[in-house]
């Protein structure tokens, strides 16, 4: 039997991280690292992606450039790792983009569900989703030739409940912005996207499953913050790497018996 520290280990493994420039997707790059992986610090950035991956200190960690809406990058990028490590073991579809309406004086009146744009719409629906389908397809595939693997989708807190719009509104009783309906609309699809893929891609030794994260602590303005640890049983937003130990245990042979399941870390925010 494995000692519990070999079943949590990345040692051997390689492990891309799609949108690892974010705020978590830092962390989540970290944590596998940590964990003895080799990780792919993917992002549109190239050069950005490049110099974290350096950053890491591991001696075998990379950055690479990807849109992950474009299906012939993603191939050119899943052809470069295999090159390099010969292996694809983990996938964290972890890109994706907020939608936050440009013009902040607009913003209370074009992020209400009456007034949103549709190319907003789709554009949230082309990265949060479509981006997710690709990297699953194009690198899960190989898993799949390789009857092994893990995919990591991250999700949100707003895949599975929705918007409080309530926590967006100041002492004074303006509201400057509503949660959009396109990132729930397309956290959800995450969720289920997992279940239909760890389904599919089960006898072929492909676990997928969801990281669903709740709000993380990130400069917002005390109002919001204070709105938020209220609603929250343990009374605060996360921090970065809130997140990392389950992120480790998704991608570990810890979790061997479990996909298509969706793993809740918001501090109890779905709990109520």
């Amino acid at each position: 039997m494995s000692s519990l520290n070999e079943m949590f280990s990345l040692a051997g493994k390689t492990a891309i991280v799609t949108g690892a420039l974010g705020l978590i997707g830092k962390k989540h790059c970290e944590a596998l690292s940590l964990a003895g992986a080799t990780v792919v610090v993917a992002d549109i950035n190239e050069e950005k992606a490049i110099e974290f991956a350096n950053s890491l200190n591991d001696g075998k960690s990379f950055g690479i450039g990807i849109d992950v809406t474009n299906k012939e990058r993603i191939e050119q990028v899943r052809d470069a790792i295999l090159a390099k490590t010969g292996s694809i073991d983990i996938l964290v579809n972890n890109a994706a983009i907020n939608d936050m309406v440009e013009n902040p004086d607009a913003a209370a009146e074009l992020s209400k569900f009456e007034n949103y744009p549709l190319d907003l719409f789709r554009k949230v629906m082309d990265v949060n989703v479509t981006g997710m389908f690709l990297c699953s397809q194009v690198i899960g595939t190989e898993m799949a030739k390789q009857s092994k693997g893990s995919i990591i989708n991250i999700a949100s807190t707003y895949g599975i409940v929705g918007p409080d719009q309530s926590i967006y509104i100041k002492p004074d009783g303006s509201q400057p912005f509503f949660k959009s309906p396109a990132y729930p609309t397309t956290k959800g699809a995450v969720i289920n996207f997992t279940r239909y893929l760890a389904a599919y891609w089960g006898k072929s030794g492909v676990r997928v499953n969801t990281l669903s994260p709740g709000g993380v602590e990130n400069g917002q303005d005390p109002y919001f913050i204070k709105n938020y640890a209220q609603k929250t049983p343990l009374g605060r937003m996360a921090q970065p790497n809130d997140y990392q130990g389950a992120l480790v245990f998704l991608a570990s042979d810890s979790s061997m018996y479990m996909t298509g399941a969706n793993v809740v870390v918001d501090g109890g925010w779905t709990a109520w």
